[in-house]
């Protein structure tokens, strides 16, 4: 009865062990938010630097099997980092990768966490090299059939290259793979990746400096539910190449590409 009891209680204790260091990182983050009216630039970059010691602190301590509790609440956490534009108007994204470098560890196949990987760390904190390491290790704990839709990661591996690095060569490799995955199942949504990745990869393949497949990729960034900023910074670079962005009747962005690749 006695070894019962330590069994039941044992992971008991370790999970309200790591809900309480989840709770230590809630109040430091909130009180960050809210001295960002009055809090000066050297306060609000120790604060930073708190921040980034507990989040290398979360990705090496044992789990005991709650990864995908840890990986829950650091997105939670990198949610209202990311989602702070005043503060981080001040400071930068630069802990964006230090938050994926844990949620990814901790849960390989959180879907969405890729999409908000590559949007802050190459868009918003000019690191894509890191991004795309971060999708890389990923990629090895995922298959074409786990999890569903796994095929997008490659898809924002592929922006990353394309957009950020200028490397088109791997960017057609992961676009030409993201068609593969994606052509495995028979839904409307897959079947569209497939053949918009695909033509993606034809674009680069006959001409490495595409404006079409430079417009292309921007449009996955436009279409991804992205804030306001990154809308627009995707409609410039798109005008930029040559296209043209219209919005229909129904809400959504058409895009017209130029004339000539």
């Amino acid at each position: 009865m006695l070894l019962s009891r330590k069994a039941i209680a044992t992971p008991f204790i370790i999970c309200v062990c790591i809900l309480g260091v989840a709770l230590i990182q809630f109040p430091q983050l909130q009180k960050l938010i809210n001295s960002k009216k009055s809090a000066s630039l050297e306060a609000l970059k120790k604060e930073i630097k708190s921040e980034s010691i507990r989040l290398n602190f979360l990705e090496k301590m044992p789990s005991f099997g709650y990864d995908n509790f840890i990986a829950d609440l650091v997105y939670l956490n990198f949610l209202q980092y990311f989602g702070d534009d005043e503060v981080r108007d001040k400071t930068g994204y630069s802990l964006s990768p230090e938050y994926f470098e844990v949620i990814l560890e901790r849960d390989p196949r959180f879907l969405a966490a890729y999409r908000s990987l590559s949007i802050s760390t190459s868009l918003y904190a000019a690191m894509p090299e890191r991004a795309i390491a971060l999708s890389e290790k990923g990629l090895k704990s995922l298959s074409a059939s786990v999890p569903e839709k796994s095929y997008y990661v490659w898809r924002y591996k592929g922006v990353d290259e394309l957009l950020f690095l200028g490397n088109a060569k791997t960017a057609q490799q992961s676009f030409a793979t993201a068609a593969n995955w994606a052509s495995n199942f028979s839904d409307a949504e897959s079947q569209m990746i497939a053949h918009t990745s695909q033509k993606t990869a034809e674009f680069l393949s006959r001409n490495p400096n595409s404006k079409y497949a430079q417009i292309a990729t921007w449009t996955i960034v436009l279409n991804n539910q992205v804030d306001e900023r990154t809308q627009k910074r995707a409609i410039r670079e798109i005008e930029a190449l040559g296209g043209k962005v219209i919005t229909t009747p129904e809400g959504t962005k058409k895009i017209i590409f130029p004339p000539k690749d």
